[in-house]
């Protein structure tokens, strides 16, 4: 089982998740963290083209595809009905790392922050309902909270919070 700490950036659509996990990457590799992601889709998605030899081959039926080449390689799972593999499944697929930042899963048993924007198309906060949320970030003053508030571009602090959170020595 992989025990690598992972921290979630949970919140609604258009709510900033994927902006502010770019920010952390780049904050916590600049301070020499190594850093692994997963996002989590709702839709269908692929990262391969029609005609490709991969998605060929995924078409003939190949349960999994690596394509590798000098610069990076990836792996495609075909779930061919099977069902969405759990966050821990993926976590112990995942190479050696420092932190895992973990981009939606809003319902998983991890430490997470809270994303509001004004523009979220939903804005029903969700620590109400989840113990797991350590702390919000937003665009906008927060009232009447016991979790830590941070500003939404105060990536710095953040990711002091998130080191703290998971018990990692700051560097």
């Amino acid at each position: 089982m992989n025990m690598t700490p992972a921290f979630g950036i949970s919140g609604w659509k258009n709510s900033g998740k994927t902006g502010l996990t770019v920010r952390l990457v780049e904050e916590l590799t600049a301070r020499g963290y190594r850093i692994s992601t997963i996002k989590h889709a709702h839709h269908d998605f692929d990262i391969d083209r029609p005609g490709a030899d991969s998605f060929r081959h995924r078409e003939a039926g190949a349960g999994e595809v690596a394509i590798v080449a000098g610069a990076r390689f990836a792996i495609m799972h075909e779930l061919r009905g099977a069902a969405e593999p759990t966050l821990a499944e993926i976590l112990a697929r995942l190479a050696p790392c420092d932190l895992v930042l973990v981009e939606g899963y809003k319902r998983e048993a991890i430490p997470k922050i809270e994303l509001r924007r004004l523009e979220s198309k939903n804005r029903e906060p969700l620590a109400p309902n989840d113990p797991h949320i350590a702390a919000i970030a937003s665009d906008h003053p927060i009232e009447e909270q016991s979790l830590p508030v941070f500003d939404l571009d105060d990536t710095g602090s953040i990711a002091d919070f998130i080191l703290l959170t998971v018990g990692i020595p700051k560097r």
